[in-house]
């Protein structure tokens, strides 16, 4: 018996399928296959029921399973208090991120981050706010990045990262060049690109204007976006407003960046936070990953300027 078995067994009670969880494990399904056959002969347990689909964990595999889960867990506990005690900041982290703030520090704070301290194995999933805290009561991951304050996030640990404006995009037939800031109650509600249910930044749009449905799409489209590239490329295309984070800017073009307009003072912004149910081995990570976007951005964002002229848009 070893480590890597247990890890193959929690794959396959995961994924339900052979082959999906040698994909996951960067192995051959024959491979995988052989190692937990051999795992249950040396134990004398069926922990699977192959003749089912999809495949059933047994009884007694779930207990094995459970187990399986601890014994890894306080594997990665022991490497961790080792790279500690050697004053490396090292191991596995599990990181939830909302799509609308994944694509703008992915490449660059977090990438940053992980070349700084190339012993951290960082695995990092976009999904919504809803499946980040599900996800980390369940011990699927560590952290997550959302949008705060969100009211079934209170449970969390919350440690604060940035303030970010939110802005408009908008195509140059809608826009009013003569003006500089725009006006919630000015902007034409039936040509706006919205974000799919679920989303915070949706949710920040709406409360910042009263929104209806968009009337420039052709009636036979039902289109949601699920991250704001969509929607900046549709209003490239098709014309109409959006919303746009200020991190986004850094993925235009010169010319879109002419496209973008800020909303009349008060200056909307949205507050992004690092949460986790509870401190672990693998706090130091990410302390020193809060810290170290919260100092790459420090410089960055307009908030940090004039706070006084801004107001917070919660996400819910």
């Amino acid at each position: 018996m070893n480590i890597q078995q247990l890890e193959y067994l929690i794959a396959v009670d995961k994924y339900k399928h052979f082959g999906k969880a040698a994909q996951a494990c960067f192995i051959t399904q024959p491979t995988l296959s052989a190692m937990i056959q051999k795992f249950e002969d040396e134990l004398d347990v069926k922990v699977f029921d192959r003749t089912t689909h999809p495949i059933r964990t047994t009884d007694v595999g779930l207990q094995i399973i459970d187990q399986a889960k601890v014994i890894i867990e306080s594997v990665n506990e022991l490497k961790n208090k080792a790279n500690l005690l050697n004053n490396i900041l090292g191991g596995t982290i599990n990181l939830g991120i909302i799509p609308t703030v994944s694509s703008f520090i992915l490449p660059t704070e977090i990438f940053a981050f992980l070349e700084e301290n190339p012993k951290i194995q960082m695995n990092v999933k976009e999904m919504t706010t809803d499946n980040i805290i599900k996800a980390l009561k369940a011990g699927e991951l560590d952290a997550g990045i959302i949008s705060t304050p969100y009211d079934t996030a209170d449970e969390f640990y919350q440690d604060f990262l940035f303030n970010e404006e939110l802005m408009i995009y908008s195509s140059n037939t809608e826009a009013n060049k003569k003006n500089s800031y725009v006006v919630p109650e000015d902007l034409n509600v039936e040509k706006v690109w919205l974000l799919e249910e679920g989303n915070c930044l949706r949710n920040q749009f709406e409360n910042i204007c009263h929104l209806k449905e968009n009337t420039l799409k052709p009636k036979n489209l039902d289109f949601l976006a699920s991250n704001i590239q969509t929607l900046v490329h549709m209003v490239d295309k098709v014309g109409g407003i959006s919303i746009l984070p200020e991190l986004a800017l850094s993925q235009l073009s010169e010319e879109q960046k002419g496209n973008v307009f800020r909303f009349k003072k008060p200056f909307p912004f949205r507050e992004i936070s690092i949460i986790y149910y509870k401190p672990t081995f693998k706090q130091k990570i990410i302390d020193e990953l809060s810290n170290s976007i919260r100092l790459s951005l420090k410089e960055k964002l307009n908030y940090n300027e004039s706070p006084k002229e801004f107001v917070s848009i919660k996400p819910q």
